[in-house]
């Protein structure tokens, strides 16, 4: 069963679900039992167009298909005539396959923008007797003999900028003052990347290729230059299903519109927590403006999450509340489980062999290593994690192209390390070259003469940029280790160490811990979520903070980290960090203090302990019996706890949102008189204070 599968299968109807019409045949009566009540209301719709926003763990694709289902039976939608759009090709084959266990077992055309756009166009070359053009699948070769020979090395970062300008429908004649008001940070000059971006098209067009930017675009003008053509285009496909709708960019909108013919009729899935793309061309504001884009358009909003407790839904709406908008808030359909747990780490060594050990304790008999996961904002967080899980000889795999080996600018710097003469002079050439890239990301700080010097001016670090310098300066890292390790090894014993350090157990496939990115963790779930690195420069990235709205992307993307988790969650952050060769004293993330204030106390970590024993006294500590109490506190203690209850009755929230037991019983102990004796408790916060520290100093006054 998918992990989509097993959330749906959870979703059966709360009391007060409606239920079918006795008119309603035995299959539609089938199709629409189980469902909660706004999940009824969004199969059932007559609307069009219509916005569904789905919140995680909210059963989207079963509404979705259940709607294509219920439609076709109703006979008010022909399933040879729906076009459903996904943003995976895994998701359109999920969905044909769930369509056909609900009898549409033929007919359905599901695919992702590019597929649907590139069949199209094959067809319509076909028709007109077009030789049709070859189709570019690998830039980053192409675009690099563009390149003058000092800036060659950087092919991937003008990629991204090339691809993410054509999202946005940029023309190279426009990028330049476009990328400026975007307050794009390539590592070149906008005006250098915009030559390129010209001469990438102009060369395009002479050797007859096509990217696949090009194809939505070619698509779209074709409908647009023919209007006989794009009649039977609308004729064929009527009816319109669109998933992830937060993620559409403006490219991939123009060709949506295209589509849409007089009759048509559309069905947009999305949720606006989960936006965040933004970076990569995304514009939200199709599925949060969808009215004035749509007019006349309905909305049906699912909120009741059945993937996760009530304790880890707690957590990501706390996160998520601190944003600027939250469309949907999720209430959680799942039995109590453990709390959340933060943890503090000296370095990030410890904290890679902390969650090997932490994932090795969860490893219960009859519990598969795939029931969880870490984890991580950058892939080189990624690759000191599977070094540690190597280590630990727990099977892992790396996934969503958080292998550090993989990644273009580290096989570059290999070939690099292979010419080179000694070990030592390799990994001093590559830290001049991550100091170039992202001075900050070396463990530097720059100074304002840096920042405008002209060696630094045109390189601001991007996104892409960062990623890449942190990649490179992982590579050093290591290489320092093995220097340590084995003085005489050189750069050969380098590589083969290297290939063995970070090559996992079971990477292919099988049972195995997951090590994630948190955008490679999107529409995945686990039972047991590591989330690991909580850091300011990472979480958020550090060069959001000069964004409002970047800073809220990079909120949503840790919201969408919180809530792969069904069952636990365990968050942690390491006091220092190592750079190449440099170590870097690190803050927690600003959002683990609400992580923290959310959850109330901060269990320390449990001894070791064998097997899935360690867990369970983990969760046991949570909850610790009043036994041990001295009887003059247990009748405070359970006076704190009776008001505690009333206190998240009123506020419609489960109790541990107020204060942890934890935090009761430090409560009980001190007998706090004022204000700053609570605050000198652990786990109550200036903001708690303020709000229930009058309450609280009452109760023990009057106990």
């Amino acid at each position: 069963m998918t992990n989509q599968s097993r959330a749906d299968s959870a979703a059966a109807a709360p009391s007060g679900s409606p239920t079918s019409s006795p008119t309603d045949s035995p299959a539609v009566a089938k199709l629409l039992r189980g469902l909660n009540h706004a999940q009824h209301q969004a199969v059932v719709s007559e609307a069009s167009p219509l916005r569904i926003l789905a919140g995680a763990g909210s059963g989207k694709t079963r509404v979705l298909t259940h709607r294509i289902a219920y439609r076709s039976e109703q006979g008010t939608l022909d399933p040879n005539r729906v076009l459903a759009v996904t943003f995976t090709r895994k998701a359109a084959g999920e969905l044909r396959e769930r369509l056909g266990r609900l009898g549409l077992s033929g007919g359905i055309n599901a695919g992702t923008f590019h597929s649907i756009a590139y069949a199209q166009l094959r067809q319509r070359w076909e028709e007109r007797g077009i030789r049709p053009p070859e189709l570019l699948e690998r830039k980053v070769g192409f675009v690099a003999r563009l390149m003058s020979a000092k800036d060659r090395n950087m092919p991937l970062d003008v990629v991204a900028e090339i691809e993410w300008a054509a999202a946005r429908r940029i023309t190279p004649e426009t990028y330049e003052s476009a990328a400026a008001v975007a307050r794009r940070r390539p590592p070149l000059a906008l005006g250098t990347v915009a030559g390129i971006y010209e001469r990438f098209m102009a060369e395009k067009l002479r050797k007859r290729l096509v990217d696949f930017d090009d194809l939505l675009r070619l698509a779209a003008r074709d409908l647009a230059a023919d209007p006989v053509y794009a009649s039977a285009r609308h004729w064929r496909f009527r009816h319109l299903f669109v998933d992830e709708f937060q993620d559409v960019n403006p490219l991939q909108h123009e060709l949506l519109t295209a589509w849409l013919g007089p009759e048509s009729d559309l069905c947009a899935v999305g949720d606006p927590n989960q936006a965040i793309y933004a970076w990569n061309g995304a514009d939200a504001r199709y599925l949060t403006d969808f009215e004035q884009y749509f007019p006349s358009s309905s909305t049906v909003t699912l909120e009741d999450n059945y993937r996760s407790t009530p304790q880890v839904l707690t957590v990501a709406n706390a996160v998520l509340d601190a944003g600027f908008s939250v469309p949907i808030k999720l209430r959680s359909h799942r039995p109590d489980g453990p709390l959340p747990v933060v943890r503090e780490y000296a370095d990030a060594l410890s904290e890679a062999q902390a969650t090997a050990r932490s994932a090795r304790d969860h490893h219960a008999p009859g519990t598969p290593w795939n029931s969880q996961c870490v984890l991580v904002r950058t892939n080189a967080q990624a690759a000191l994690m599977s070094e540690a899980f190597t280590s630990a000889r727990i099977p892992h795999r790396v996934r969503g192209g958080g292998d550090l080996l993989e990644q273009p600018e580290v096989r570059q710097a290999i070939n690099g390390f292979r010419r080179a003469s000694t070990l030592q002079v390799a990994l001093g050439d590559l830290e001049d070259e991550i100091r170039r890239l992202a001075p900050e990301v070396a463990g530097e700080q720059t100074t304002s003469a840096q920042r405008t010097s002209p060696a630094v001016t045109p390189q601001l670090v991007g996104d892409l940029a960062e990623e890449r310098a942190a990649n490179m300066s992982e590579l050093v890292r290591l290489g320092r280790e093995y220097s340590v390790l084995d003085p005489t090894g050189g750069i050969p014993g380098f590589l083969g160490w290297l290939t063995s350090a970070l090559r996992g157990e079971d990477r292919s496939g099988g049972d195995a811990v997951e090590i994630v990115t948190f955008h490679a963790a999107k529409g995945l779930e686990w039972s047991v979520v590591h989330v690991a690195g909580l850091e300011e420069g990472f979480v958020p990235i550090h060069h959001a903070k000069d964004s409002p709205d970047d800073l809220d992307e990079e909120r949503r993307l840790l919201y969408v980290a919180l809530t792969r988790a069904r069952d636990e969650l365990i968050c942690s952050w390491a006091k220092t960090r190592t750079f190449g060769s440099r170590t870097a004293n690190r803050q927690p993330s600003p959002w683990l203090g609400i992580i923290s204030n959310t959850v109330g106390a901060t269990p320390p970590e449990v001894p070791r302990q064998a097997g899935a024993g360690r867990a369970k006294a983990a969760r046991a500590s949570l909850k610790k019996p009043t036994s041990d109490m001295p009887e003059s506190q247990v009748e405070l203690f359970e006076a704190l706890r009776a008001w505690r209850k009333a206190q998240a009755k009123e506020a419609d929230v489960a109790a541990f949102v107020i204060f942890s037991d934890a935090t009761l019983r430090a409560v009980a102990e001190a007998r706090p008189k004022t204000r700053s004796e609570l605050l000198a408790l652990h786990g109550i916060g200036a903001v708690k204070a303020q709000r229930f520290g009058d309450d609280l100093l009452q109760v023990v006054a009057d106990n």
